[in-house]
């Protein structure tokens, strides 16, 4: 399929690694993807489920040791120590290869070896790069079949001549828990997956690549690999613009990346456009502005708690072409169900440990916490026309956001760009595990790429800022939200879900200079009158303190936020520990 050497001699090293029965590569083909379906399901590898209810949908069931990402055995392996950073688990190269050399040597014995060729945005994008995927795994085959753009055509249009592509080795060898590992040569375009056969861990295209490898890379090559929704927002006039967002898991990314308008903007004329869900690369285009694509070409999201009114557009994607892992069965219509889909869960089903399971007397959970759907993009309703523009789509804003019960204001607008790369150096979530005893424990993630960052996030945090001085006065404006401010009876204040357009309309005011602010010690808010509030049953003096600014509370993070910052050591940029002296000096004017 290709005459590039680079890819060939690669292959000709994994083959001889591997040892496979045979070799079949991946030409996208809908004849090939049905003949992989067919083969999947008479292993037992995949179930089709009943093709009138969910035509194209198949049901995945991973090893019950298996069923998660996997950050305790993820490793960054730089030849430099140092350069992983504090925040990744580091290996030397050389120990990695050799050590999982071992694991993948012979591992695909009596199998077949699949050859993935795939594409991380549309083929004719700027912003796209090329993977090649080596598995021993069908389902890891049509699921990057949904998630990103494989086939000839990826071969064609990258060439006989470049070697620019990241090279992915997956074995499921024998699924040794104690033996899994996710290994990121960012030095080297690599990347090996051994002894796992869960999304999170296989699908190398995803996280592996798109945040881990491509982060490494965007801060070579002058670009940003980000863990960002992109949203465009449609006024009554017909003019969109865009936002990409940050969030940590749980805080709602991506009902916000599906958001439906409230009925009283609807009527208005108000849209919502999703342009990806979880991944952004962002680069400066030719008129100086930041412009954004997804590079994914599917969504790979959680199923518990998705439902017709949590998010009805991510249930609607599901409904065709979809693959779920780690689901229930519903025996009697050969569909599938999980906790928060609805109020009826099956009786004659199997729980996704394939045990027989009574949805209506079990006290044991019918779908994994982390049971998923992988589905096309174009089934979403709401995905934006813009989604396979090779070009993107201009950002107006960043926002980042977390869970704060009481500390974090429903909004506000960071000084400038310095600043706003500060906000999100501290973005933080508390937990909310009342059992426990551990409510209000505070996690920081900046950016939300703690676990996704491939190099020393001290030297992330620079890029961001070198990034800022190159875009000068074309920079986005920054942002923070919280839609998780509490009552002392510990419920949440603010609306959530659809009602969180009334603050982005403030944000994409703010950035064209049509909205108010009032300046804080922590940055600009809006005064309540400056949010739309119409058709909500909220007072502006209820808006008016979930913008309070709590010093005390804030005083507590700073000193928080100062102990965190000091893991990074000489590699802090001195612009964020000059940002940290200001809020403290504001704090205690």
């Amino acid at each position: 399929m290709t005459k590039n050497p680079n890819i060939l001699n690669w292959l000709e090293e994994v083959k001889t690694l591997v040892k496979p029965a045979q070799v079949v590569w991946i030409d996208g083909s809908q004849e090939q993807i049905d003949q992989l379906r067919a083969e999947a399901c008479s292993t037992g590898e995949m179930r089709k489920l009943n093709q009138e209810k969910l035509p194209d949908c198949y049901l995945h069931n991973s090893a019950l040791n298996d069923v998660a990402r996997v950050e305790d055995r993820t490793f960054i392996c730089t030849r430099n120590r140092e350069d992983a950073g504090p925040t990744n688990n580091w290996m030397d190269p050389k120990e990695a290869y050799a050590m999982a050399g071992k694991l993948f040597d012979g591992s695909y014995q009596g199998k077949t070896m699949y050859v993935i060729p795939y594409s991380m945005g549309p083929l004719d994008s700027p912003f796209s790069k090329v993977g090649i995927e080596v598995t021993d795994s069908i389902y890891v085959v049509l699921s990057m079949e949904i998630m990103t753009r494989v086939g000839t055509a990826v071969l064609e249009h990258f060439g006989d001549t470049s070697n620019d592509f990241v090279r992915g080795l997956h074995a499921k060898a024998d699924l040794d828990a104690e033996k899994r590992y996710i290994l990121h040569f960012p030095e080297d375009n690599t990347i090996w997956s051994v002894n796992s056969g869960y999304g999170g861990n296989v699908l190398l295209g995803k996280k592996c690549f798109a945040l881990r490898l491509a982060s490494y890379q965007g801060k070579n090559e002058g670009w940003m690999a980000e863990h960002m929704l992109i949203l465009g927002i449609e006024n009554p006039q017909g003019e969109t613009k865009y936002v990409a967002a940050a969030f940590p898991s749980a805080c709602g990314k991506t009902n916000l990346a599906m958001l439906i308008p409230p009925e009283v903007f609807r009527e208005k004329g108000y849209k919502a456009w999703c342009v990806g869900d979880d991944i952004a690369w962002i680069r400066i285009g030719p008129d100086g502005r930041l412009w954004a694509i997804n590079p994914e070409n599917g969504f790979f999201g959680v199923a518990p708690g998705t439902n017709a009114k949590s998010n009805p557009n991510a249930l609607a994607t599901t409904q065709k072409g979809t693959i779920f892992t780690n689901v229930a069965l519903n025996l009697d219509d050969n569909t599938v169900w999980w906790e928060g889909l609805d109020k009826n869960p099956p009786k004659h089903a199997l729980n996704w440990k394939q045990e027989p399971w009574d949805g209506t007397t079990s006290t044991e959970k019918g779908a994994h916490p982390n049971s998923r759907f992988t589905a096309p993009a174009q089934n979403c309703p709401c995905i934006s026309k813009e989604f396979q523009n090779p070009n993107g789509v201009p950002l107006s804003a960043i926002i980042f956001g977390g869970r704060r019960a009481k500390t974090a204001p429903l909004v506000y607008q960071s000084r400038d760009w310095e600043h706003g790369v500060f906000v999100g150096s501290v973005m933080a979530s508390e937990t909310t595990a009342a059992a426990t005893g551990a409510v209000g424990v505070v996690r920081r993630d900046p950016m939300a790429m703690l676990p996704f960052c491939g190099y020393h996030m001290g030297d992330y945090f620079q890029h961001w800022l070198d990034m800022g001085k190159k875009l000068g006065d074309k920079a986005p404006k920054i942002f923070n939200v919280n839609w998780f401010r509490v009552d002392d009876e510990g419920h949440f204040i603010w609306p959530g879900f659809g009602d969180n357009l009334r603050v982005l309309l403030w944000i994409l005011d703010r950035c064209e200079g049509k909205a108010g602010a009032v300046e804080t010690a922590i940055g600009y808010e809006p005064r309540p009158e400056d949010i739309d509030l119409e058709g909500l049953d909220l007072t502006q003096e209820t808006l008016q303190g979930l913008l309070d600014v709590d010093r005390d509370l804030w005083k507590e993070d700073a000193a928080n936020i100062r102990a965190f910052y000091e893991k990074f050591g000489d590699r802090l940029p001195k612009e964020l520990a000059h940002q940290l002296d200001i809020l403290d000096a504001n704090l205690n004017k």
